[in-house]
């Protein structure tokens, strides 16, 4: 069985090899869930002069999609979605994207 980190890890393990070195100074981490919303499955979070952060949310997502292959597929989804922000990518165009 394939824990949920691993999951994180192989779907950024599959971006495309040019988008992976344009990644400078971000972490991605997995957190169990935001305390402000625990229904959210992911956040970009960037400071001006700190490294950027992406945040997976495990619980909510293990708790939205049980069944094993939608969860590692929302966790891809999720997780190309916070990134697509790190790029500058808005909102209503990861809409567009089916990325939302």
């Amino acid at each position: 069985m394939t824990s949920f980190d691993e999951h994180v890890r192989a779907a950024l393990d599959e971006l495309p090899p040019r988008l992976a070195k344009a990644l400078e100074n971000v972490a991605v981490v997995v957190a169990d869930e935001a305390p402000d919303d625990p229904d959210l499955f992911g956040l970009f979070d960037a400071h001006e002069y700190l490294p950027a952060t992406i945040t997976i949310y495990r619980k909510p997502l293990e708790e939205a999609f049980p069944d094993a292959q939608e969860l590692e597929e929302e966790i891809r989804i999720t997780v190309l979605h916070e990134l697509a922000h790190y790029f500058g990518i808005e909102e209503d165009r990861l809409d567009e994207l089916g990325y939302s």
